[in-house]
């Protein structure tokens, strides 16, 4: 009767165990971009993690009052689970008026969309879908507080950017970059109507929402010789930027 009893559990802990890796499969298998970023981090910041609504992982962190996110968004939905056209063409994206994603240079490499993320029209922006539920796109008051709070003189970039020149093209003052924040910004370039895609490694635009206007964009950037923020608005809404988000 023991042996019976005996030979039960091991029955199901071996089915246990083949449900447990069936599903670590799967999970691999739906999100690939998952552990596969070349980013590099700042090893001494303690980062959250945030799984958006395509099951994809970020690494967050927080900075101040306020928790961002420490990765540019990848996600191919919008939190309602509606899937958001993938434009390749860019006579087609010239001509968009609806929400549309692309991959830099429509490459389908893993590791270079898990490093650099997707880049997004301002027509997804303004869906108000984009972000995962319970984070909202980073608005003009989130990046009036971030700047703030680093309080440094227009040097904010060197506290933001990620060190070295493993995706950065190199500056004057590469060596005064110190990504202190955990931020980890990275140069994922744009993509715009006419010029198609441009400025990998040497740039990053974030599509920036005006808090008491959701419909109205504005754009912040960071380029590698420069050591500030900056932003700007009025840019027609069929640019491709990448997006940070912040928790509501």
């Amino acid at each position: 009767m023991k042996k019976i009893i005996w030979i039960f559990f091991v029955i199901i802990f071996i089915d246990a165990v083949s449900v447990s890796c069936s599903k670590n499969e799967n999970e691999d298998e739906i999100n690939p971009f998952n552990g596969q970023t070349t980013a590099l981090f700042n090893p001494n910041v303690d980062y959250g993690s945030l799984t958006d609504q395509d099951g994809n992982i970020y690494k967050t962190v927080r900075i101040g009052n306020q928790t961002w996110m420490a990765e540019n968004l990848r996600t191919t939905k919008y939190n309602d689970g509606t899937p958001i056209q993938n434009v390749s063409n860019d006579d087609d994206w010239d001509h968009l008026s609806t929400g549309a994603y692309c991959n830099y240079n429509n490459l389908s490499n893993v590791e270079t969309i898990a490093t650099y993320g997707r880049l997004y029209n301002g027509y997804a922006v303004i869906t108000g879908k984009l972000a995962p539920k319970g984070w909202h796109v980073a608005t003009d008051a989130d990046w009036e507080t971030l700047t703030a709070y680093l309080d440094c003189e227009g040097q904010e970039a060197n506290k933001l950017k990620e060190q070295g020149t493993t995706h950065w093209e190199t500056a004057a003052w590469i060596n005064d970059v110190t990504n202190e924040t955990g931020f980890t910004a990275i140069p994922a370039g744009t993509r715009g109507p006419l010029v198609s895609f441009a400025e990998i490694s040497y740039v990053v635009y974030w599509w920036c929402v005006e808090k008491e206007n959701p419909s109205n964009l504005w754009y912040l950037d960071l380029i590698y010789y420069s050591e500030s923020l900056w932003s700007g608005n009025n840019l027609t809404k069929l640019f491709g930027f990448s997006i940070r988000c912040v928790m509501d």
